[in-house]
């Protein structure tokens, strides 16, 4: 009696032994990107994990940041008694529903070290280049130092759309933005001056931040120092605690900043002549004494 071997179980049989012999089972070789496909599936279930973990977490602090509002607890308290730091409480008081705090946190996780080749890899495919092994090779060799997993987990959602790979839209940088503000509106560009409303569109408190800063820089230009309490009172008016502490920071030097904001004077040579002296102190640290400072401020050459 024979025996033949089955992957799976061994079964006797009553062929005769002369008779050729059953062929050997041949295990499958195993390719050689399998561990790579089981580390991206450990990667991703480890991702989806700590997603859900940030994402129950976020709930439970939203609950427990709106209910001790809703008691009149003031921020500073709330954050004692959570273990959160001010501005996190603050975050979440202003929150209209924890959907709103889930998108920020999707919109600003962390960078990626694909990030800086993400533009290359979204022209290429475009252009039709579907090989991930290509597009790695082709981002290796402008610098990206990460590995293959990464790149085709970025690459995975395109080949489950019907069309070619959409270009993202990255928000703007935050000194950009800051740039924008900072700036007279009429003197963006057509595109600047759209982005700069699309964005005050989406944020009531942006919006009225650049409201407040373009009223200060016409004061400040114009010399309409008799708009001061006008203006002051109006920050307070509004739920922007960082400008209300750059107004306090007004009250409190009120009479210089109301004569600087009216007169004609200025203090700009005197803030010159004291930041020269302070870099030829910089430059004397430790090898001259003070008769050598004066005879460099008196005798510039």
């Amino acid at each position: 009696m024979v025996t033949r071997h089955h992957p799976c179980l061994t079964v006797p049989t009553t062929e005769p032994a002369d008779q050729t012999a059953a062929e050997p089972t041949v295990e499958p070789a195993r390719s050689e990107s399998s561990p790579d496909l089981e580390q991206i599936a450990a990667q991703e279930a480890q991702r989806q994990a700590e997603q859900g973990r940030l994402v129950e977490r976020t709930r439970q602090r939203y609950d427990q940041v709106q209910a001790l509002r809703a008691d009149g607890v003031g921020i500073k308290a709330i954050g004692r008694q959570l273990g959160l730091a001010r501005e996190t409480v603050r975050r979440f008081a202003r929150a209209d529903s924890v959907e709103d705090l889930l998108a920020t946190a999707r919109v600003g996780s962390r960078p990626s070290i694909l990030d800086p080749f993400t533009a290359h890899l979204d022209q290429r495919w475009s252009e039709g280049c579907t090989s991930a092994t290509q597009l790695f090779a082709e981002v290796k060799a402008l610098g990206y130092s990460g590995t293959y997993a990464t790149l085709r987990g970025y690459l995975r959602p395109f080949r489950t759309a019907t069309g070619p790979a959409p270009t993202p839209v990255r928000p703007p940088k935050v000194r950009t933005i800051t740039g924008w503000i900072l700036r007279r509106f009429t003197d963006l560009d057509p595109d600047e001056q759209n982005n700069l409303g699309d964005i005050r569109r989406r944020c009531p408190h942006l919006d009225a931040v650049v409201g407040h800063v373009a009223a200060f820089g016409d004061m400040l230009t114009g010399r309409h120092g008799h708009r001061l309490d006008a203006w002051i009172a109006a920050v307070e008016a509004d739920d922007l605690p960082e400008l209300h502490s750059y107004a306090n920071g007004l009250k409190r030097d009120y009479d210089a900043v109301r004569n600087g904001l009216t007169l004609a004077h200025s203090s700009g040579a005197v803030e010159g002549q004291v930041n020269r002296i302070k870099m030829l102190k910089r430059q004397m640290f430790g090898r001259a004494n003070l008769d050598l400072l004066r005879k460099r401020i008196l005798h510039p050459t």
